[in-house]
């Protein structure tokens, strides 16, 4: 059976791209091939496939949608990665940049960064997006005037309990918890978390199978782990940094996953131009650093896990190019020697190849 995966790129028009782009990444040599591109949509930066892989979501990331930004669902071809249009919504807000279903396909939430809103709209049986049935405006602001003069709602991850909802918020220096009313596709405040002033907190990743989640602080470039409890409490535990000691060039971190078997942790530096790798205390959830390694290119985006944990895909918008590693036995990165050109490229999810 084949491990090939269809890798979805979510990229940014504004920047010279046409769309979504399908990729196919051969699972045995981590090559990269162009498969197909859906055009249509205006900077749809960030996509999230169902837990069945048979839609994916994409945001726009514009005001274009009566002064909000929109979201459009799609069909998924399991065996070409080809992508056909279903439907469009607004999200209520301006600049939407992250969004996610929950386990049973019933709805999906999305954060507006530029509005500092998060909105949760209905998925019909079709895979259809409803209208929005929630929205949830955040006010706030910290000590950074030029990036947090405002409420900023950068990232939403659904634990898998598929009962809370984690709202990374950059502009307030907050972590809030959501709970989720699945079968009305409803959103009510549960707690908040603040972080150190400053930090500016980004994106959010779940240890696969101990009690603790890792946040990655955009403007601290910092990761701090948090233990999770059973009724989606976050308690902070440790904070590390994201960039080498000395190092005093201008940088902000993007993204941030723990690798399939849960002993890694990995983050992406802007500026620094890495990915910083930890290794992590099965029993304690605590980082040891292990290394940086060079993006191969200006500016990593997102980046990527393979499921099998084999293969690392780092996106480099600057540069226009996703670069393909091999990880080692010891966290650390090699790459492969495939390259290939993607304008602007912002976000990456995987799908198996179908049959």
């Amino acid at each position: 059976m084949s491990n090939d995966q269809f890798a979805f790129i979510g990229t940014y028009t504004r920047l010279g791209s046409e769309g979504i782009y399908t990729l196919r990444l051969n699972g045995e040599t981590g090559e990269l091939t162009q498969v197909s591109v859906a055009t249509g949509l205006e900077n749809p930066s960030f996509v999230a496939l169902d837990p069945s892989g048979e839609h994916l979501y994409a945001v726009s990331e514009t005001s274009a949608f009566n002064g909000s930004g929109g979201i459009t669902a799609f069909s998924v071809n399991r065996s070409t990665g080809e992508l056909t249009q279903i439907n469009q919504q607004s999200t209520g807000g301006p600049g939407p940049c992250h969004l996610m279903i929950d386990s049973t396909d019933s709805m999906v939430i999305v954060t507006n960064y530029s509005g500092g809103s998060v909105s949760a709209h209905p998925i019909a049986s079709d895979g259809s997006v409803g209208e929005r049935t929630e929205f949830i405006q955040h006010v706030g602001s910290s000590i950074n005037k030029n990036r947090q003069e405002t409420a900023h709602a950068h990232s939403v991850n659904i634990d898998k309990t598929n009962r809370y909802a984690f709202v990374c918020d950059l502009g307030k220096d907050q972590v809030l918890t959501y709970a989720m009313d699945v079968a009305n596709a409803k959103l009510s405040l549960f707690s908040v978390v603040d972080e150190v002033a400053g930090e500016g907190p980004r994106h959010f990743t779940f240890h696969p199978t101990n009690q603790q989640v890792y946040v990655l602080n955009e403007l601290g470039c910092t990761i701090t782990l948090y233990d999770l409890g059973d009724d989606g409490s976050l308690t902070p535990v440790e904070t590390v940094p994201t960039l080498p000691s000395g190092w005093d060039g201008e940088n902000t971190t993007a993204d941030i996953h723990t690798s399939p078997d849960g002993a890694f942790v990995y983050a992406s530096n802007r500026g620094h131009d890495s990915l910083v790798i930890y290794s992590i205390d099965q029993s304690t959830g605590k980082m040891t650093f292990v290394g940086h390694e060079p993006s191969q290119g200006n500016t990593p985006r997102n980046f990527a896990i393979t499921p099998d944990g084999k293969f690392l895909l780092a996106e480099n918008q600057d540069s226009d190019s996703i670069v393909s590693f091999k990880r080692e036995a010891g966290g650390t990165l090699t790459p492969t020697g495939s390259t290939i050109k993607v304008p602007a490229p912002v976000c990456l999810q995987f799908l198996a190849v179908g049959d």
